[in-house]
């Protein structure tokens, strides 16, 4: 099938990667382009909506000269890397496709601009009550006993401030007792994985760096043909073309000679073998690869190397070492215990914890083809690392059966033989993992050191009915306790652990008969699974291995259910209007159309809406006027509940504010049964939340297991596999497409070793997540607009005091021991010997990622737009943008907000080099960049009592806005606020002048993971 082309960014996808492709997409004119066409549907079809913030827009040529690196934060890959256009449905390689990461496109950006305010105008559902542009006065009635405090422990800002404090130093470290455990077996090393690639590949010292291949050119397209080429067929026919091989000097002739190259001559990852499993008579296919090889391959992958963990570390954050710090698995409990466990039996042990998902997906559209990919990856990698589908820490270890079995009528024995044939066909994948957990093996990591490995199966990654299957408990409980459902939603009482022991005594009766054997798994609290998988394997309770879902259980769950009951009590024309009205942001995606009507919503959607929803409901009208004290109490618990579990690094301290977060909404939520929306709570994802901190407490934060991760994969190594099939017996296809591809990449890193002199392993002081993570603001090298006249300034980007400003910053930055009386009166004798300046309309954020593959790369993370209105050559208004800012007076810290205040940036410019001399006094050198702001009114000593906002309103002085020129060093990050909209929204409000027009903000402390580890 040939590929669709993207009339927003060019790039090529399949027909359903293009569909997909347009409805996730962060880039603007993209999104743009799929939600005009959606204005022309009707709203039950509409799907998405238009994202203005997304901002995947980024400049080149970055000056970063006289900029200050910023400090740890909670953003970045960690938080929502979610379902983005580069990941989903391109035919061709992302390598090479992707964009420079601060790449620039304008018109692209202005055309989506210009679509979003067409937007701003659309129809919306009339709303009575509805004022014309002054909100509505706050109206509750009578509240009773609904006006109370909101219950639960909230801590102050200081008790807060020095929580957060501590992930900005590194932690005490203590190493495991035993100096064996981890420890190499020998002085001596085997081959370093390159090393051993090149033996495999018997290149005997070839100075072609690119065999078996006969030239660059010849690997080149062949690597094309493989990772972003048109079908076989095609390839061929190119090749066939009078004079296309002799002239290229190509060592094949066709597909079929290249398979033959490829698969003959060069080394890959374990082959894939085709085995029968017989259940009840009946016989399924299973494709799958040795375990084992499987393990041997991560674990002696070069690249991972550098950075493996070999032994359990206890991090603490204190020096008395009285508060653990938990982050990669390495530092949970779970790894530490099975240290102690293997280390009585066989001493020097490896741990290698192996983390297994399993996920069925549709290959198809219309549903009638689907895959059961079941993936691997080890825990001695990174997740930072692992998180990253480009670095490929999975492997995928098998394609299960996916036989629906409609031939068996009766639905409770086709869910017992679908159960029965899960368990079969793991129980052969997992097997070899009974003896080598025990006794051991050799593993040579990629730099060559040998150490004794003991694979263990640490725990299970998937959503719901994945873990219900996998610990073969009844659909509607909890895999992990023996909580009744009917109590699934009570937040008070904790009920006891499944008892492994107990239930492998039942699981023994089976020789008993079947009655026997069902009465017993009965009364364990399982359902009779003949041999479940985990049966025989060492040191592994399955019941304390079903890690925490984010993307399940948080985003398609909890959060889900959350907003279908706010639209419920709120009312979705008065939700959808606030959606409408918000101001944009980098971090926040505006739903034009609101969110009333979007249909297949993604996990990626539930977090973009996370970020806003309590913001809009914080005075909306509730019936009979009720206090909306429960409701934003429940509402705030649900989603700090939601933040916090997403922490990329957790303390005993941020754990125990997780456990009052929970508290919070359970002992609010009541409102919503009073509201009519609820009856009982009892749902499994919701009480799943109970047992996130003994989870995080094992196996580290929820970022080493997410379902996220392995979703992603699914594109790759079964969706896109499909893709290269004939669609008939496809999975025999799908495993040999999948093992030359693999190879490709093994050969192209290859290539580049050899290319960079054959070097020697690297080693590298251990990354802490503490001290990892900055933000960096930087800016272009060139302006926007070379010159803008200062009368332009002031009329186009609404700076009226321009002058006034800079000519005090000029005395001021000349002499800051002035009074502010005398800045004001010398000022008066700044004579200005310019009368235009160059205008930056952008200001950059990045972080730096040390575990790239290449070495360390920045991605944007947030920006700030400084725009004014303009209009296309096509006669489309684009209006004005210019964003609001989280300023540092000099006194600011990591967190918190004292020594902050809020600003709206108005110009962001440079002073002209030949007026610096003129300005400023010998010796004293401006800024090089710097910024108009108009000043919000300063924080206040505490946020509002019951949602834990700021409000902020406009600064005045005699009816002026008072303003100031502020070095942009001192910009720490955007800000998104949030309108005080009242009862009931104003009409004339739009997301474009709502920063213009409303009197009243809250500051959002949830547009991102950062600023919520900030404002508190």
């Amino acid at each position: 099938m040939a590929p669709i082309p993207c009339k927003g960014c060019g790039v090529s996808f399949t027909k359903q990667g293009h569909t997909t492709h347009l409805r996730t997409t962060t880039n603007e004119i993209c999104r743009a382009l799929f939600e005009s066409a959606e204005a022309a549907m009707s709203e039950s079809d509409a799907h998405s909506d238009f994202d203005d913030n997304s901002d995947t827009e980024q400049f080149g040529g970055l000056d970063d000269t006289g900029l200050p690196s910023g400090h740890t934060h909670f953003e970045g890959d960690y938080f929502g890397s979610g379902y983005t256009a580069e990941q989903l449905g391109y035919v061709e390689d992302q390598d090479t496709r992707a964009k420079s990461p601060f790449e620039e496109n304008d018109d692209d950006r202005d055309q989506a601009a210009a679509i979003q305010a067409d937007l701003e105008q659309g129809y919306e559902p009339h709303r009575p009550d509805a004022p014309l542009d002054e909100p509505l006065p706050d109206i509750t009635g009578n509240p009773g006993s609904m006006d109370v405090p909101t219950p639960g422990v909230i801590p102050s800002r200081v008790a807060r401030k020095k929580i957060e404090d501590r992930f900005h130093h590194k932690p005490i470290v203590e190493r495991f007792p035993s100096t064996h455990a981890g420890a190499p077996i020998s002085r001596n090393r085997d081959e370093t994985s390159e090393e051993s690639y090149s033996s495999n590949l018997g290149d005997g010292g070839n100075a072609n760096p690119y065999a078996p291949f006969a030239s660059k050119t010849d690997w080149e397209i062949a690597k094309w043909a493989k990772l972003r080429g048109a079908g076989s067929t095609a390839f061929t026919d190119l090749l066939q073309v009078d004079g296309v091989c002799e002239a290229l000097g190509l060592s094949y002739a066709t597909s079929a000679q290249l398979n033959t190259i490829i698969d003959n001559k060069l080394p890959g990852r374990p082959k894939f073998h085709r085995s029968e499993v017989v259940v009840d008579g009946d016989v399924f296919q299973l494709y799958s690869r040795n375990i084992i090889e499987c393990v041997r391959a991560l674990y002696g992958d070069s690249d991972f190397a550098p950075y493996l963990f070999v032994a359990p570390e206890r991090h603490y954050i204190d020096k008395d070492k009285t508060i653990r710090m938990y982050h990669n698995m390495h530092t949970g409990k779970w790894w530490w215990a099975t240290q102690e466990a293997v280390e009585k039996d066989h001493p020097g042990a490896t741990t290698v914890p192996i983390i297994i998902s399993s996920d069925k997906t549709q290959l198809t559209v219309f549903g009638n083809k689907s895959a059961y990919p079941v993936y691997m990856t080890l825990g001695n990698i990174p997740k930072e690392i692992r998180r990253k589908p480009s670095r490929r820490a999975y492997v995928l270890l098998a394609y299960l059966p996916t036989s629906r079995m409609k031939h068996i009528t009766n639905k409770a024995a086709r869910r017992r033989i679908l159960a029965n044939v899960f368990h079969a066909c793991m129980t052969y994948i997992l097997e070899p993992l009974q003896t080598a957990g025990i006794d051991g093996l050799r593993l040579t990591s990629g730099d060559g050191v040998v150490r004794r490995g003991h694979p263990i199966f640490a725990t299970f990654v998937g959503d719901y009915p994945e873990q219900a299957l996998v610990t073969a408990v009844k659909n509607g409980e909890c895999p992990t306790c023996e909580v009744p459902r009917t109590e699934l939603g009570d937040g008070d009482t904790q009920y006891p652990l499944r008892d492994l022991e107990r239930i492998l005594d039942a699981l023994d009766e089976l020789d008993n008969g079947s009655s026997i054997y069902a009465r017993a798994c009965k009364d364990a609290g399982i359902k009779p699974v003949y041999h479940p998988f985990w049966e025989g394997l060492p040191y592994t309770n399955i019941f304390r291995s079903i890690s925490p879902d984010i993307l399940h259980q948080l985003y398609q769950g909890i959060v889900k259910h959350l907003i279908s009951w706010l639209k419920e009590c709120c009312g979705e024309a008065e939700i959808d209007a606030r959606c409408r009205r918000l101001p944009p942001n980098h971090n926040i995606r505006l739903f034009m159309k609101g969110i009333s009507n979007l249909s297949r919503v993604t996990g990626k959607e539930h977090d973009q809406i996370s970020r806003f929803l309590l913001g809009i409901i914080v005075d909306i009208r509730l019936p009979d006027n009720l206090s909306p004290a429960r409701l934003l109490g429940a509402v705030r618990g649900i989603l700090d509940f939601v933040y916090l579990a997403q922490y990329p690094m957790h303390t005993d301290e941020t754990l125990s504010l997780l456990e009052d977060a929970l508290d919070r909404f359970h002992e609010n939520k009541s409102i919503f049964v009073i509201l009519g929306v609820r009856n009982d709570f009892n749902l499994p994802k919701l009480h799943s939340c109970k047992h996130y901190v003994m989870y995080i407490k094992l196996y580290g934060t929820t970022d080493n297991y997410n379902t996220e991760y392995t979703e992603r994969l699914h594109i790759d190594l079964a969706k896109d596999a499909y893709r290269s099939t004939n669609f008939k017996d496809e999975f025999p296809q799908m495993t040999l497409w999948l093992e030359r591809k693999e190879k490709i990449f093994r050969h192209k890193k290859f290539i580049q070793w050899k290319l960079d002199g054959s070097p020697a392993p690297t080693s590298i002081e251990p990354l802490y997540p503490g001290i990892i993570y900055e933000r960096q603001l930087v800016m272009t090298k060139h302006p926007t607009v070379k010159s803008v006249k200062i009368a332009h300034l002031i009329r186009a980007y609404q700076a009226t005091f321009f002058r006034e400003a800079l000519s005090q910053f000029i005395v001021h930055f000349s002499d800051p021991t002035l009074p502010l009386a005398q800045v004001k009166l010398q000022s008066h004798n700044i004579h200005l010997p310019f009368n235009a300046v160059p205008v930056f309309h952008r200001i950059k954020f990045t972080t730096p990622d040390p575990y790239t593959a290449g070495g360390p790369t920045d991605s944007v993370i947030d920006s700030v737009h400084v725009q004014p209105a303009r209009k296309l050559p096509t006669g489309q208004a684009v209006p004005g943008r210019f964003d609001t800012v989280l300023v540092n007076n000099g006194t600011g810290e990591l967190t918190g907000v004292t020594g902050y205040r809020v600003a709206q940036v108005r110009v962001v410019f440079s002073l002209p080099n030949s007026s610096i001399r003129p300005l400023f006094p010998a010796g004293i050198v401006p800024p090089k960049y710097l910024a108009y702001v108009e000043w919000f009114s300063p924080f206040t000593s505490d946020p509002e009592p019951r949602h834990l906002l700021y409000k902020i309103k406009r600064s005045l002085k005699d009816g002026s806005q008072l303003v100031n020129i502020v070095p942009i060093a001192n910009i720490r990050r955007s800000v998104h606020l949030l309108p005080k909209f009242g009862p009931v929204a104003p009409k004339d409000w739009t997301s474009s002048n709502v920063l213009d027009k409303c009197p009243v903000f809250f500051v959002n402390p949830m547009s991102d993971r950062h600023i919520y580890a900030t404002v508190f």
